[in-house]
């Protein structure tokens, strides 16, 4: 059974940082774009960043360049984002999700195959 867990949310001032991490089991996505995304309530899912198999490419949306970083470390089965100058727009439940083939970078959700349940990052103002 393949699952992705996301863990590191949490309640955070503005301008703080955090660090997600995404863990995959039950198969390896060694070879898979994998993506972060968030939804805030009321909103719908929205892109974050998406990285290659290897980390040599990635994407971010405008609102978070500069600010968040995904990498990730296949000998863990495991991508992250770390998130530097966090604030109330922030405010979010971010998800993971793993494309199923080796296929290159999207961000848009029906590409990705598999999905973490999410963790909740709230940033206070």
């Amino acid at each position: 059974q393949v699952r992705l867990v996301e863990s590191g949310g949490g309640l955070v001032q503005a301008g703080g940082s955090l660090r997600l991490s995404c863990a995959a089991s039950g198969r390896t996505f060694s070879n898979n774009a994998m993506g972060w995304f968030r939804q805030a309530p009321g909103k719908e899912r929205e892109f974050v960043a998406v990285i290659n198999w290897s980390g040599g490419s990635r994407r971010y949306a405008d609102s978070v360049k500069g600010q968040f970083t995904s990498y990730r470390d296949n000998a863990k089965n495991t991508v992250y984002l770390q998130m530097n100058s966090l604030q109330p727009e922030d405010t979010a439940v971010y998800y993971c999700g793993a494309d199923g083939a080796p296929r290159g970078l999207s961000g848009t959700p029906s590409f990705y195959d598999y999905w973490g349940q999410g963790t909740q990052v709230t940033v206070s103002s």
